[in-house]
């Protein structure tokens, strides 16, 4: 396969993934976005607690 011929397809996928949208419809961006953050910040507290030297 040539470089030319790998874009072309990638291409071709990606034109077909606009189709869709992209987002599934049971999914509430502002709740992941915010599950993630917590998520994130009890990761970061638990890094904060086992890092007591400091």
């Amino acid at each position: 396969m040539s470089l030319h011929s790998t874009a072309a397809q990638l291409v071709t996928l990606a034109a077909e993934g606009e189709e869709h949208g992209g987002n599934h419809e049971s999914l509430n961006p502002l709740l992941v976005g915010g599950g993630a953050f917590v998520l994130l910040l009890l990761l970061l507290w638990v890094t904060t607690r086992f890092n007591r030297d400091r």
